[in-house]
């Protein structure tokens, strides 16, 4: 039998969350917060605001409908590995999820379209990435982190999208939140059946480089790393030691709390980009997601 709740579990809403944040640290990096709240606005449109909330509803849109289809074309391997997921189990149909699945795409592309045309491409063609890593790119040792990552990547560039203009000066910074979900991404293959050490001390590197990559954003003039630097300390406590845990033993139930750590600092890693782009302020008002998405996690799945 069916059950509505089914549906929502297929979306992973905590994991939605961390997904709004690409989207305001996107916002801030692009400068969209100041001209937002200044009345410094030039060319940016009076309803900045506006703007923002079609992105997040972009992003739900697009983030909802990946992770659905995920479940759609895993359900065959769900029945034997993971029987208890709504569709296995019986409480959501193949149909109706992919029903949802389609819907939800869609909505991401016409907020996105809302904005502008630049953002409207960005949505499509993260829609066509996840799509693409829940059919193939998944099953890919190599291309697949990449192909995961770069749906992340491509969200921050929809908040980015906000002022096009921004995209030109900017569009390198997606490599950041590619290379960490790609670190997440290897972990996470070793949540069924257990990891390798091997791969846990590939996740840690790319861990550090990310750490780098946002310190080396000092070298930009809009960017304070005396901001962001609390945030990013609060990011190591969080990421590193439930990989440090899983090393000596990497059983399933290590992995799994390592990538769900991971999954829920993302929120954390974003804040600190936001602060060091529009003040401590901004960077806090984002972290304050982290609690929402960690009281979700606790009610659905997050990997």
């Amino acid at each position: 039998m069916t059950k509505p709740g089914a549906y929502i579990r297929l979306m992973r809403p905590a994991n939605i969350v961390t997904a709004v944040a690409d989207i305001l640290m996107g916002f801030a990096a692009s400068g969209a917060v100041i001209l937002t709240f200044t009345q410094v606005r030039g060319n940016f449109p009076e309803n900045g605001v506006e703007i923002l909330a079609w992105l997040i509803l972009s992003t739900i849109g697009l983030y909802g409908g990946g992770v659905v289809f995920n479940d759609v074309f895993d359900a065959d391997l769900d029945r034997v590995e993971r029987p208890e997921r709504p569709i296995p189990s019986g409480k959501a149909t193949l149909t109706g999820a992919s029903i949802l699945g389609a819907l939800l795409l869609t909505i991401g592309i016409i907020a996105a379209l809302q904005v502008s045309i630049v953002s409207a491409i960005i949505a499509t063609v993260v829609a066509c990435l996840a799509i693409l890593y829940d059919w193939k790119g998944k099953h890919h040792a190599i291309l697949g982190p990449i192909n995961m990552g770069s749906c992340r990547g491509g969200n921050l560039l929809l908040g980015v999208s906000a002022i096009p203009a921004a995209l030109e000066q900017l569009w390198f910074i997606a490599f950041i939140p590619i290379i960490y979900i790609s670190a997440i991404t290897m972990i996470s293959r070793g949540e069924v059946h257990g990891g390798s050490t091997k791969a846990l001390k590939g996740a840690i590197v790319l861990y550090l480089v990310v750490f780098a990559g946002i310190a080396s954003l000092a070298l930009l003039p809009q960017f304070s790393l005396w901001y962001s630097l609390p945030f990013l300390g609060l990011f190591a406590y969080l990421v590193f030691p439930p990989l440090f845990r899983a090393m000596p033993s990497p059983e399933p139930q290590f992995i799994m709390r390592a990538v769900k750590a991971g999954i829920l600092a993302l929120i954390v890693m974003n804040a600190s980009i936001a602060a060091g782009f529009a003040g401590w302020q901004y960077g806090l008002a984002v972290l304050l997601l982290l609690p929402l998405s960690v009281f979700m996690a606790r009610r659905f799945a997050v990997t």
